[in-house]
């Protein structure tokens, strides 16, 4: 659990920097845009990597058992947990209805694996996605974080759509191979 909770510290940690803008402000000062920007990927990188090796080399403890229609909800919540999570950075009217589609993509992600898995690991891993998620969208709502008013075609809803249910497909099939846990039981 080491590795997870390390990895957990060091890249939701980098995530936390904009919610402190002093020191957002003194580093981009110190190391200037690129530079800042740079090191904040390496870290974000290292923190995901050590996130990854962390849940592979987990010790598997039980805590609960997920209820039978967990599995369910969770499937269901991961499409619009994609959707979000795509519009998040592209252009559409999903921005006029939230202010944060990523953040809240996250949350969905998390509280569906919250409601199929009942380990320490998932705890601690989606646990601490779903609570970061809140407290960003706490943060940025206290900066002034506003919900878009710009109107776009439908189109680019409809491609944002679009692509999430691809992804959304593409995950249900491939998470046996990538996770090592089937989702679809046929």
């Amino acid at each position: 659990m080491t590795l997870l909770i390390s990895g957990l510290v060091v890249f939701l940690g980098i995530h936390l920097l904009p919610s402190f803008s002093g020191i957002r402000a003194e580093l981009l000062e110190k190391y200037g845009e690129k530079r800042y920007k740079g090191l904040y990927s390496l870290v974000a990188a290292i923190g995901l990597i050590l996130i990854i090796m962390g849940m592979i080399y987990r010790d598997f403890v039980h805590l609960w058992v997920p209820p039978v229609w967990g599995r369910h909800a969770a499937i269901a919540l991961m499409l619009p947990a994609l959707i979000l999570l795509g519009a998040a950075n592209a252009p559409t009217n999903i921005k006029r209805f939230t202010r944060h589609p990523m953040l809240w993509g996250v949350t969905l992600w998390a509280c569906a694996h919250l409601l199929a898995n009942g380990d320490l690991a998932s705890l601690i891993l989606f646990g601490s996605f779903g609570i970061y998620s809140l407290f960003d969208m706490w943060s940025a709502n206290r900066r002034g974080a506003e919900k878009s008013t710009e109107i776009y075609p439908i189109s680019k809803d409809l491609k944002v759509i679009g692509m999430g249910v691809v992804v959304y497909v593409g995950l249900l099939l491939a998470h046996p191979y990538i996770i090592g846990v089937p989702v679809l039981i046929f």
